[in-house]
């Protein structure tokens, strides 16, 4: 890739996929069964909108952090679109150039149910996401940036249709152009058409165009089969080591209240030859909120601090950490923005000393890294033996 050409591009980040308006109401610190009985009427606070899904929580933290990004994610014409364009408009107008306006189709919103200390439920309509597909993305613009991220495949029926033939080609096409490319999940539901695929498939020929894989724990042993196997801290690694195999380079999974781990392989990092991201396997604890009002977005917010931190030249342990600074950051606020700070404000409150979460890895040959303030795993090329 030029190095002028990227210079000359009003981005450096393209982030694709799954749009949607969120709508959060302020609920109160009940029992959720409180909420949701029959007949009652419950009383809660104001809502909360915001633009959701990938293109929203993960493009937009970029821009918070510092990072010029442009959106491409497809509303309808319709007031809930221009609602979520509008959001978005306010923030930076040119980050909504890359929009699609879809006459005759409806906007995508979420109802999110977010009660304190309690994982959310989420009432979702797909709207204009349902024709979403792999002509939809400028692949020029796409050629300008470093990185394509995009983000929520189960959540987009003609991207995961034929086993995934438009993600694959969409793929295909966004690595030929030269830029680092990256991938997100969502969680399949069970009773939609995108539950039904076979999405170790998908990822199997969609992963060797996919340099950073971004998938929730929850996620991944969902697509890979294994939701019905226990959950311990050594199938985590294998996991990793699985979806490696498939052809990615690098591979975040995200844990919510557990942190992050990373695995990568030979090749380390795309588009750089730092020796320091290869072979490596890290476990990163999260840091302490000072109040947790909602989780939404959370996992979107920390990939953008990922993102952020490997384009800015971070080490992989630093770029580790700004992800879970900034996923620390995104739950002090209701909603999947408010509480993403600037790029100089997230790193001046890591050097400050920001305490971290306690985090016990039950898993043989892990090491505490008191420097980086990160286990080291029995994978990475330091523990490595001969």
């Amino acid at each position: 890739m030029d190095d002028d050409t990227v210079l000359d591009s009003p981005f450096e980040v393209i982030v694709a996929g799954h749009i949607c308006l969120d709508l959060i109401p302020e609920l109160p610190d009940v029992e959720l069964t409180a909420l949701l009985q029959p007949g009652a009427l419950t009383e809660i606070g104001p809502v909360a909108m915001s633009t959701g899904g990938v293109v929203s929580n993960t493009g937009r933290s970029l821009h918070r952090l510092g990072v010029r990004t442009g959106l491409m994610g497809k509303v309808g014409a319709d007031q809930l679109g221009q609602i979520t364009l509008d959001l978005i408009r306010v923030e930076d107008p040119v980050m909504a150039e890359g929009m699609i306006v879809a006459q005759g189709e409806t906007s995508s919103y979420t109802i999110v149910i977010s009660p304190p200390q309690t994982d959310r439920i989420f009432l979702h309509a797909v709207g204009a996401n349902q024709t979403f597909g792999a002509d939809d993305v400028n692949y020029e613009q796409v050629r300008g940036a470093r990185l394509f991220h995009f983000g929520y495949p189960p959540y987009l029926p003609r991207l995961y249709a034929d086993d995934g033939a438009e993600l694959v080609d969409m793929f295909q096409r966004a690595k030929e152009t030269g830029v680092i490319t990256s991938l997100d999940t969502a969680m399949p539901d069970p009773n939609s058409p995108g539950g039904q695929v076979d999405w170790r498939l998908v990822l199997a020929r969609t992963l060797p165009y996919v340099d950073l894989f971004l998938p929730s724990l929850d996620e991944l042993r969902v697509m890979l089969g294994r939701e019905d196997e226990p959950v311990s801290d050594a199938a985590i690694s294998t996991l990793a080591a699985e979806v490696l195999e498939m052809g990615t380079r690098v591979v975040v999974i995200k844990l919510g209240a557990r942190g992050m781990v990373l695995r990568t392989g030979e090749g380390g990092a795309p588009h750089t030859d730092d020796a320091e991201w290869r072979n490596r396997e890290l476990w990163v604890p999260p840091f302490v909120p000072d109040y947790v009002v909602g989780t939404t977005g959370a996992g979107d917010a920390s990939i953008a601090g990922f993102l952020a931190g490997m384009l800015r030249g971070q080490s992989v342990t630093q770029a580790l950490t700004t992800a879970v600074a900034v996923g620390a950051c995104n739950v002090e606020a209701p909603d999947a923005l408010s509480g993403v700070r600037s790029w100089e404000d997230t790193q001046a409150r890591i050097a400050a000393g920001w305490a971290r979460a306690p985090l016990t890895i039950n898993a043989p040959g892990w090491e505490w890294d008191k420097n980086w303030q990160v286990w080291v795993g029995p994978h990475d090329k330091r523990n490595r033996k001969g």
